[in-house]
């Protein structure tokens, strides 16, 4: 896997400004993005999938150029094989567990059918221990469920990597530590590159091969190979950026 993103962006609210300028490569399998809220973890993701159009930059993933300002490139998110994974899984309520994960395959916003469960997600359902919660609603079941739930229907897709936004932050911690393990386990198991943000050192420790350390949107010490994060001391809340 080879990534290479340089983006800029300036973003001007009634009480805040804030430049995000990150540059880096990388060819790990296994990226941590980490640092205290407000650093400008989710909005390069959100970049990285198309969610947020830069001011300036360029990325490009396995060779496929995702955007590149002074050509005017800039692939529209479905079609950049990127999947993201939000901090509250997004799961639609109103479909089952089995529905869910086969969204992933829908090139149209119909439902999947209720008793329907193509291969693809089959596949996923027997892989992540789901199938006694196939029929279940996103209400019925528990948060390291979701969690894999989530997953399942990302990878469905065949995505060319996938982008985890602070995937334990709704979990308590004993079940974070437990889906922070099974998640280690499916990076090994699993051919799918991944990048995860957190502001958890635990998280980056177990999760992270090239770990990126971002503060106040630009990247510090290049991080890369770095096994052991710094650890931030308590601060003021800030907006998730």
């Amino acid at each position: 896997m080879s990534m290479h993103v340089t983006i800029r962006k300036r973003i001007v609210t009634a009480d805040r400004q804030f430049a995000l300028d990150i540059d880096f490569d990388s060819d790990s399998r296994r990226i941590a993005m980490f640092g205290p809220s407000g650093a400008g973890k989710s909005l390069t993701l959100r970049a990285i999938a198309g969610l947020l159009a830069p001011d300036s930059g360029r990325i490009v993933l396995n060779g496929r150029i995702l955007f590149d300002s002074e050509t005017g490139v800039d692939v529209r998110p479905q079609e950049r094989r990127v999947a993201y994974l939000f901090q509250d899984y997004a799961l639609f309520p109103h479909l089952t567990v089995a529905q869910n994960i086969a969204f992933g395959l829908s090139k149209g916003w119909r439902n999947p059918a209720r008793r329907a469960l193509p291969p693809e997600a089959a596949r996923w359902v027997h892989a992540f221990g789901l199938r006694e919660i196939v029929n279940q609603y996103p209400i019925q079941i528990s948060g390291g469920q979701k969690q894999r739930v989530a997953l399942a229907r990302a990878l469905v897709a065949q995505p060319d990597i996938v982008l985890l936004d602070e995937p334990f932050s709704a979990l308590d911690p004993a079940l974070r530590t437990r889906m922070r393990a099974e998640l280690r386990a499916l990076q090994e198991s699993l051919d799918v590159p991944m990048v995860v943000i957190s502001h958890d050192p635990k998280d980056v420790e177990v999760l992270g091969d090239h770990v990126l350390e971002i503060r106040d949107g630009h990247i510090h010490g290049g991080g890369r190979g770095r096994q052991h994060p710094p650890v931030y001391a308590p601060q003021q809340p800030a907006h998730a950026i």
